[in-house]
This record gives structure tokens, C-alpha cells and sequence, in this order.
């Protein structure tokens, strides 16, 4: 019995990637860091007018823009066959997710106290 359950987690299995595919990840890769970049410009544009609040909503975009540049030194690290930085990049992979949820959680704590 465990010898024929070891024997089926041998096999492979292969995928055939769309031809679409790359298309897609490289556009929503650039949208979503445009529209990121957008909201980090807004939000540090508007931060005098509405508060520190908007100062941290603005510090989580640009961790957001961090966060999906990081995709493109995961590809180059795949591209150049380089496990060093492909390791130390994914290692660290959702830091600035957590760090823009804890800028988030800071806007929203500065958005209750009126100025």
C-alpha cells in the first residue's frame, strides 16, 4: 500500500502554459504597480489637506509597488538561472505585504483621531 502511494507521488505531471498566459501576468503586473503608483502620488498629494491618516494609506501603496516589483526580480532571478537572488527575494516575498497591512491598520487608527 505505501509503496504504490510513494510510486503515484513520482509522477509528473506537465501543463501545457496558454499562449495568452505571460501576456496577462506581464499587463496586470504593470496596472497593478500603475495604479498603486497613483494612489501613493494621491495619497502623499493629499496629505496635508486630510490628515496623517492619508500620509500611512500612502506609505501602504508604495509597499504595494515594492511588493509587485519584487514579481520582476523573482522572473530575472528565474531568467539568469540565479538561486541566490531568486531564494533571497522570495524569502522576503510577503514583507511588504504585512508591512502595507500595518500602514493600512495605522491610517485607520489616525483616521478615528480628528486632527
Amino acid at each position: 500500500m505505501l509503496a504504490s502511494v510513494l510510486l503515484l507521488a513520482q509522477v509528473e505531471t506537465r501543463y501545457e502554459q496558454p499562449t495568452w498566459f505571460a501576456a496577462v501576468v506581464l499587463l496586470m503586473l504593470v496596472a497593478g504597480v500603475v495604479a498603486w503608483l497613483i494612489a501613493a502620488v494621491l495619497g502623499f498629494a493629499r496629505a496635508r489637506a486630510f490628515g496623517p491618516s492619508t500620509r500611512w494609506f500612502a506609505f501602504a501603496a508604495v509597499c504595494m509597488i515594492i511588493y509587485h516589483l519584487q514579481f520582476l526580480f523573482l522572473a530575472l532571478g528565474l531568467l539568469l538561472d540565479n538561486s541566490s537572488m531568486t531564494l533571497t527575494v522570495g524569502a522576503f516575498f510577503n514583507l511588504f505585504v504585512v508591512l502595507a497591512a500595518l500602514c493600512a491598520t495605522m491610517g485607520f487608527i489616525r483616521l478615528t483621531n480628528p486632527r
